[in-house]
């Protein structure tokens, strides 16, 4: 089994699950592993998405995702084998995130349907068992490789083996962290965007505006700001402040809420359409502002916070877990994370504020309060500690230790994974379809198995 399966095994197990809800001209079964089955229209369907996502198709894709089929079928037969625990919470949870992606790719909820010829509660139901074998065959590969272990010797050797020309080439990076304040605003300002909101409320209520036109106008959520306030949500879903879900809910189609409060600000909802579990929405956000007086008294209090840390009488952590107001980087000591969820982030993934607080900064220092506005369009104050930044370099042992040691694991976790499925292929019933027995990728799969012939 080649390595591009072993790294690809559980991260293309998606691939076509939107394209499989579509109707194939024809389908068969084309291989077997034990009482599970791969269908023709998976690979080809797999193939489409490929197309359409512009993922550089290698000639023999074929026979690369038959084979990361069959070793995904094998890995849940030992997961079922072994009873490995997998909830429905867990399943749901991952369609819920898969189906918000293609929400989004697409553009709603409506575009979505109709692409597929589905609601969307038909979506999940098609999609249950391949997610459940997903998790299952996860568990499986990390109950395999969860004793393997990575010594300094290995990862040095490992990375002796990498052709010096084929290094990558890293940006300057920096490792940020941060302490965070939101200033609470005042009664009297609270009670202006409440006034404001029951103000919008009347405006619909009574005929006068559309929903959809005051959103755009006067809404603080730049998320839904150019769409009217839409939002596709679903009862479900982990991402959603749960009292804004229980509000939206509460509510028959076109009905609108009384003004409520969540952690973003004050809030009216109008229930658009419903279908069960999902339902579309339209919000106006106001977020009360923040005077001068909030903003110093915030600074105040994180001017005191970075005289102990400095003094050393309060470790940066400790400062991020009691009075972080960040909940993104409150569980990561303060450190910022970059798209890919790294600490090490490259200048253009900071805003603006930030990036220029950092040219005063030399490496372990932290700097004096200051006053940011977060995406949200939310007024902070907030202490940043530059704690590493690298200047641009190909990689090496002193600054991308921890980088090259995450590869050599996953290496030698794909080394282990390989001696696994040699070790157990033999036993378990595989029949694959004549038009595939040809891949070289197949033999280890129909040679001295228990398949028939």
């Amino acid at each position: 089994m080649k390595k591009f399966y072993l790294t690809a095994l559980l991260s293309l197990v998606f691939v076509s699950l939107f394209a499989q809800t579509k109707k194939v001209v024809a389908d068969k079964i084309i291989a077997t592993v034990g009482d599970k089955i791969v269908l023709k229209s998976e690979i080809e369907n797999s193939i489409s998405d490929m197309q359409r996502q512009n993922i550089e198709i290698p000639d023999n894709a074929k026979c690369l995702l038959l084979e990361q089929a069959l070793g995904i079928k094998a890995l849940v037969l030992q997961a079922e084998k072994d009873s490995l625990p997998v909830s429905d919470e867990e399943i749901d949870a991952e369609i819920d995130n898969k189906v918000r992606y293609f929400i989004n790719q697409y553009g709603s909820k409506d575009i979505v349907e109709q692409i597929a010829g589905k609601t969307i509660y038909q979506l999940k139901e098609d999609f249950k068992q391949t997610f459940r074998e997903q998790k299952l065959s996860q568990a499986m590969r990390n109950k395999i490789v969860d004793d393997v272990k990575i010594t300094p010797s290995e990862v040095k050797a490992y990375y002796e083996t990498i052709p010096k020309d084929s290094l990558p080439f890293y940006e300057s990076e920096v490792e940020i962290g941060q302490v965070v304040v939101y200033p609470k605003a005042s009664r009297e300002l609270e009670t202006y965007a409440i006034d404001q909101l029951k103000d919008y409320k009347q405006q619909v209520e009574s005929g006068a505006k559309k929903f959809e036109t005051l959103a755009t106008l006067y809404t603080d959520d730049p998320g839904s700001k150019e769409t009217g306030g839409k939002y596709d949500i679903n009862k479900n879903e982990k991402q959603w402040d749960p009292i804004f879900l229980a509000k939206a809910f509460s509510l028959k189609e076109g009905q609108i809420s009384t003004v409520f409060k969540t952690k973003f600000g004050y809030h009216i909802i109008q229930m658009v359409s419903r279908a069960g579990d999902d339902a579309s929405i339209r919000h106006i956000l106001k977020i009360p502002q923040v005077s001068s007086i909030e903003v110093n008294d915030a600074k105040h209090k994180l001017d005191s916070v970075r005289s102990k840390i400095i003094a050393g009488t309060m470790k940066f952590g400790e400062a991020v877990s009691r009075y972080s107001d960040d909940e993104s980087s409150k569980f990561t000591g303060g450190r910022i994370q970059g798209k890919d969820g790294s600490t090490f982030i490259t200048i253009d993934q900071l805003d603006k504020d930030l990036v220029v607080k950092l040219k005063d900064l030399t490496v372990g220092e932290y700097s004096q309060p200051s006053e940011f506005t977060d995406d949200r369009g939310k007024k902070g104050v907030r202490i940043v500690q530059l704690i590493t930044r690298t200047e641009p370099h190909r990689e090496n042992l002193k600054d991308d230790y921890n980088r090259i040691a995450q590869r050599a694991l996953e290496d030698k976790k794909n080394e282990t994974l390989e001696k696994w499925f040699t070790k157990n292929i033999p036993a378990i019933y595989i029949n694959v379809d004549n038009e595939y027995k040809g891949c070289p990728e197949m033999q280890k799969w129909t040679t001295n198995t228990t398949a028939t012939k």
